[in-house]
């Protein structure tokens, strides 16, 4: 029953995977996809995405953490599977699931589960490419234009060797928009001998028990949830042994905005720090009304000094709240 944190693009970078990790009860992470198209990438783009490459190819809390690739070049999709092992990659993902629309149209993310045969291909040219003992999976939604391809396309990441498949409960029409359908993923799972992953709308304890018992799953990846609430993880775990633990409080989560933001200065020029640290701000405020107050100042902010000055100011306001689900 393992919670892996999923890669959300242009947000769970390296530094984010290091706090959440040392949060707890994360199993395994995913690196942003590195975009394969007909170059040969140098080594420190793999570097640069997967940080995590030069301790092991895990975080400092121990994590390991999978290298993600995205592509449509069944040659060089294979071939940059092969540098990241040789880098130290301890897993190769593959990203079926993006449903961005300047990826798409060149031919990357969700628009391949239009065409499940070159799904395959890549999975197959991966598999044979690295070690038998690196585990190749892929993560999909449930078809591009509607929900029609997820048995199709599962099967053929299954035939093609994967070793896990993440099914992301929405097609790519769908986007984010609720429900997720997590049903879609148990005809899936109900149609493939490699074990399923599901992912999709668990913001809580209880969307994480609804989830596995719709789906069948018995493994859940989760993106935006964990990043509203840290300790997701750690909550789940804690359910999956009959105990409760206390929320994390929102001073907990300042500490974590504020290394984050401090983290970002060292590398980043003033205007894209704060644009990063207000993006992950954003996502907590469905999770904590301290946040939505701290919202409606930070949002004005145009230097990451002040919005860590303010972070501060309301994590010593705060005022503890009963653990919830």
């Amino acid at each position: 029953m393992r919670v892996f944190l999923a890669p959300m693009e242009g947000l769970v970078d390296g530094y984010i995977r290091e706090l959440l990790t040392a949060v707890g009860g994360i199993d395994r992470c995913v690196t942003e996809f590195i975009r394969v198209t007909h170059g040969d990438l140098p080594p420190r783009v793999f570097y640069r995405f997967g940080p995590e490459l030069q301790n092991g190819s895990r975080t400092r809390a121990g994590v390991p953490v999978a290298v993600q690739l995205l592509g449509s070049d069944v040659g060089q999709v294979a071939l940059h599977a092969q540098k990241a092992v040789e880098l130290g990659a301890l897993q190769v993902d593959l990203n079926f699931g993006c449903p961005a629309k300047t990826v798409n149209k060149h031919k990357g993310g969700c628009v391949l589960m239009r065409e499940p045969e070159l799904m395959h291909a890549l999975v197959a040219a991966v598999r044979a490419a690295v070690p038998a003992d690196i585990p190749v999976t892929a993560k999909m939604r449930l078809g591009y234009d509607d929900r029609s391809m997820g048995i199709a396309c599962g099967e053929a990441l299954a035939a093609a060797g994967a070793n896990e498949i993440c099914i992301h409960a929405r097609s790519k029409v769908d986007g984010y928009r609720p429900p997720a359908y997590w049903e879609e993923i148990a005809r899936v799972r109900e149609r493939v001998a490699t074990p399923v992953i599901a992912n999709g709308d668990i913001w809580s304890v209880d969307d994480y028990w609804r989830c596995r018992e719709v789906s069948g799953c018995d493994d859940v990846m989760i993106g935006r949830g964990l990043v509203a609430r840290p300790d997701l993880a750690v909550k789940i775990k804690a359910s999956q042994e009959g105990r409760v633990v206390a929320d994390m409080p929102w001073s907990g989560v300042v500490e974590l905005l504020v290394d984050y933001c401090r983290t970002l200065q060292t590398f980043l020029e003033p205007r894209y720090a704060t644009g990063r640290i207000k993006q992950w701000l954003n996502y907590t405020r469905r999770q904590y009304p301290e946040a939505e107050i701290c919202w409606g100042k930070v949002k004005r902010a145009n230097h990451p000094d002040a919005v860590c000055a303010l972070l501060e100011a309301s994590a010593e306001a705060w005022v503890p709240v009963k653990a919830t689900a």
